[in-house]
């Protein structure tokens, strides 16, 4: 089952950044997208816009599943919401 922040996520690298949605799954990697650290960089700068979660830039890697890191800013979203 995946989360309504992996659909956000995979709207967002659709919508944003040109993805093909046929190449995103819960397994697929930054990696796999040919998405490197810098890219990752880009990536959680928008969510930060976007979504008003801010990650850290060393908390997500090229080899992390789009699951991960869907997963690592609902965690974040929860603590920021209940801080």
């Amino acid at each position: 089952m995946t989360s309504v922040m992996y659909g956000r996520l995979v709207d967002l690298l659709v919508d944003r950044f040109e993805v093909d949605r046929a190449e995103i799954g819960p397994d697929t990697t930054f990696e796999d997208l040919d998405m490197d650290s810098l890219f990752l960089v880009e990536l959680l700068l928008v969510i930060h816009s976007d979504f008003g979660v801010h990650v850290h830039d060393d908390a997500a890697s090229p080899g992390d599943t789009i699951t991960q890191v869907a997963d690592l800013i609902e965690r974040l979203a929860s603590a920021q919401a209940s801080a």
